[in-house]
């Protein structure tokens, strides 16, 4: 029996080490489908709800994994559907590898069914590398070109294989004039900067008296390193959001997450510093960072694209993270212990305690933050995190500490909503061994999350722990919408486009043979935390939560906080009524202690 190219395709994929495929079928993929078939299922052909979601299932499985996520879609609509889930992936430096189909060759440039002009389509989101295959010796070369520059340039690329060439008997490259060969593997490399700039940067941290680290995913591998610097430093260290997992939050000088979704002792770290020090991050909110002129900085980045941005930087290391700190270490000198430090971790417990009288105020029917609050403490130290975008990324951002080998992420430069649910499917089929959980929001669920939990009922039982949570916070409000318009615009929640139909998501999941629970009093949180974190299959709580508990930035203050409430009192509607009663004393109650005109908010608190 001969081998068609569509069958190559598969064994190329198996040998580089590729065990799932996230997928949906269509007859521009059809030559694909039969060579899986033929194939025994290998890799798994993982049927998503939509391409998107299958686009998304890769990143959150290249993401939890390490290794690229493949994602695969039919010509025309398939392909267009994929575009959201693989730009995620491009912002967030992720290896990410599609296949796509495409009208037969002959068809081309006829207007034909389906037929979209992929190559400028994907021209943006796969810069790095996208080719269509015309004939079949130009495999294997495309697809391990591709394979290796998403892992490479950890970025998306792609392949796109007319309907017709999937069907053609393969034949290799031969040793001949035009005809490009091949090769499996891509060898490990990290680059390390030169000397002078090591020593340039060690010089500039040694003077620091008061030193602040910024880490994000980039510093995932350096996790000992980091926290030999701060040690050596006396630093505080400040997370970026897809840093988040990097360093553990029961460090002392760990400052938590940065930005707006932030804490109150990372702004104040990069408030008072007089050293820089970003390790791994292209953090984008310059706003958030020390005042230009405030602070001496360096940065360090793999990726001599992404160095030099965001801050006025006087050394520039281009160089993996841990093997520029290994040669950065020996050349730090080791400070005493002084009030910078101190002050540091004094903010930081303190902010602990905010976290924890912020959770306890209450709310109609339920605050969200005591939600969220209540799950730390419960979550299993190998669990899986994943936040949708909205205002359930603040509460991840701020109520949740990193520990153990926790894994956490959610679309961090795109800011897409939906790939919460997704991505913990994806992470389950990287690590079936551990326990999942989505924190994502009514509008997330509705968007696509519902229709995804099919395709984990579908795969659920192939996973040794079946634990896979997904905790909607409904509080029929796109709210994190709602809270912007007013602190930004001074405008009222338009209902017409930030209301939401109330939907029982518990009793959804049920209908496809999950599990799940509707929480509606703040004394049954504990025990659908304690439930679903005990149960034998996918679970669904459907958290009923209060729109009234404003998502507060770190460097807000009581004047602007007051005037987002007040915002509400411009609606003529009985749902703006609603939420005006108790904001302002809801407010009043997270702002503990003095507060003054405009001062930040907690600044003597």
């Amino acid at each position: 029996m001969s081998v068609k190219v569509s069958d190559h395709v598969l064994q190329r994929l198996r040998e580089w080490g590729v065990d799932h495929v996230f997928a949906y079928a269509g007859d521009g993929i059809n030559g694909l489908l039969a060579a899986w078939g033929r194939a025994g299922n290998k890799p798994e052909f993982i049927q998503a709800r939509h391409e998107e979601m299958a686009a998304f299932e890769a990143v959150g499985y290249a993401k939890f994994s390490g290794k690229v996520g493949v994602c695969a879609a039919t010509s025309g609509p398939g392909a267009i559907h994929l575009l959201n889930g693989l730009y995620d992936a491009k912002l967030d430096h992720v290896p990410v590898v599609a296949i796509v189909g495409q009208t037969n060759r002959s068809a081309m440039g006829g207007s034909y069914q389906q037929e979209v002009d992929l190559l400028s389509l994907y021209k943006d989101v796969a810069a790095d590398y996208c080719e269509m295959v015309t004939v079949p010796e130009q495999l294997p070369n495309v697809l391990d070109r591709a394979i290796r520059t998403a892992y490479a340039k950890r970025t998306v690329t792609a392949v796109i294989i007319p309907a017709d060439v999937q069907e053609l008997d393969y034949s290799a490259p031969t040793h001949a004039f035009k005809m490009v060969p091949s090769s499996l593997g891509l060898a490990d490399y990290a680059p390390i900067p030169g000397d002078d700039d090591v020593r340039r940067a060690a010089e500039i941290l040694n003077a620091g008296e008061k030193v602040a680290v910024l880490v994000g995913q980039g510093a995932r591998g350096a996790r000992n390193e980091v926290e030999q610097l701060a040690d050596l430093l006396g630093a505080g260290v400040a997370k970026a959001l897809l840093g988040k997992d990097v360093l553990s939050d029961e460090l002392p000088y760990v400052t938590g997450s940065i930005g707006l979704l932030g804490t109150r002792p990372s702004y104040e770290l990069m408030r008072d510093c007089d050293t820089l020090l970003v390790i791994g991050s292209s953090f984008p909110y310059t706003q958030f960072l020390p005042e230009f002129g405030q602070a001496r900085a360096v940065q360090i980045d793999n990726d001599p694209f992404m160095i030099g941005l965001r801050y006025p930087f006087e050394v520039n290391l281009v160089g993996d993270a841990a093997g520029t700190l290994k040669r950065l270490l020996p050349q730090l000198q080791q400070k005493k212990r002084g009030a910078w430090r101190e002050t540091v971790e004094k903010n930081t417990a303190r902010w602990w305690e905010v976290m924890e009288r912020r959770a306890a105020v209450d709310a109609d029917p339920v605050n969200p933050e005591y939600v969220v609050h209540a799950l730390d403490a419960l979550l299993p130290e190998n669990v899986m995190l994943s936040a949708d975008s909205g205002s359930s990324a603040n509460w991840y951002a701020r109520h949740l500490r990193m520990r153990g080998s926790m894994r956490g992420s959610l679309s961090g430069t795109l800011a897409t909503m939906g790939p919460g649910v997704p991505y913990a499917i994806g992470a389950k089929f990287a690590h079936p061994d551990r326990p999942a959980l989505a924190l994502v929001g009514d509008g997330a669920m509705q968007m696509n999350g519902m229709a995804e939990l099919i395709t984990a009922a579908k795969y659920w039982q192939q996973w040794q722990d079946p634990r896979l949570i997904v905790a909607v916070l409904n509080n029929q409000d796109l709210n994190q919408v709602t809270w912007e318009m007013r602190a930004m615009e001074g405008a009222p929640q338009f209902l017409p486009s930030q209301s939401l139909p109330d939907v029982r998501y518990a009793e959804f999941a049920q209908s496809v043979g999950l599990h799940g629970v509707r929480v509606e009093k703040p004394g049954e949180v504990l025990g659908a935390w304690q439930q679903a974190l005990s149960a034998d299959r996918p679970y669904v709580i459907d958290f009923r939560t209060d729109p009234a508990v404003p998502p507060i930035p770190p460097h807000a203050t009581l004047d602007q906080i007051e005037a987002a409430a007040s915002s509400v009192l411009h609606g003529d509607t009985d749902r703006a009524a609603m939420v005006k009663q108790g904001l302002k004393a809801k407010v009043q109650e997270m702002l503990p202690g003095k507060r003054h005109r405009g001062d930040p908010q907690e600044a003597e608190g």
